[in-house]
């Protein structure tokens, strides 16, 4: 089924995009492939997108999170990160918080408790903690909206970053196969990719694959 197959309700999900994106993020329009991609996302669509650096990859799944149901979690290696994303997204309005290993048991317990209450819109993890399978058979209990998986070449045994807590994330289409699956990255290889969705278990995903154009930079060869 497509857009044009419910032409009212298809607008009104760009309007309601729009209007998230002016008054939550205070942007007036979107750089390009964001709105395509948070379209297909919150159709339920696969997402596999190649963006690079400053492209707004975080956009593309935080406006989406606002706009649904349940809890989006994103899943990151990048532990040092977290909490600048959680900060930013608080920042905007949006209830997000984070799991990782420089937590003591009782802020983790804190986290728990507060996703029991269906306030977190946003929970960002390390892959390791998907891994846990008392996190993952928690994770159960709640309504999930969708999965990002940022820095997704780290999945694939291919790409510059492999690290092996990420081929914990094939279970993801099998245990949550309702929730659409967005992964990002801003490297990859058409072999990376291909491994990337074969390994994640992407079905029909909507591929993005950005211009690395950047038009605030100057290069020269010499």
């Amino acid at each position: 089924m497509n857009d044009k197959d419910h032409p009212t309700e298809a607008a009104h999900d760009i309007q309601r995009i729009l209007e998230t994106l002016r008054t939550v993020f205070g942007f007036q329009s979107f750089r390009p492939n964001q709105e395509s991609i948070i379209k297909s996302i919150v159709n339920g669509r696969n997402i596999f997108a190649v963006m690079p650096t400053g492209g707004g990859k975080s956009l593309c799944y935080q406006l989406p999170a606002k706009m649904m149901g349940g809890t989006a979690v994103v899943i990151s290696p990048l532990i040092s990160l977290m909490k600048d994303q959680v900060d930013a997204a608080l920042e905007n309005g949006i209830p997000a918080a984070f799991m990782n290993s420089s937590m003591t048991a009782q802020e983790i317990s804190d986290v728990y408790r507060t996703l029991k209450r269906k306030t977190i819109k946003l929970l960002y993890i390390a892959p390791e903690r998907f891994a846990m399978p008392h996190f993952l058979e928690t994770l159960k209990t709640f309504t999930v909206s969708l999965f990002a998986i940022d820095e997704a070449h780290c999945i694939s045994e291919w790409g510059h970053d492999f690290r092996p807590d990420y081929l914990s994330l094939s279970l993801i289409p099998m245990v949550f196969p309702d929730v659409p699956v967005a992964a990002f990255t801003a490297t990859a290889t058409q072999k990376v990719q291909e491994d990337i969705i074969k390994k994640i278990g992407l079905c029909d995903p909507y591929i993005v694959r950005a211009s690395f154009n950047r038009e605030n930079l100057f290069y020269q060869v010499k």
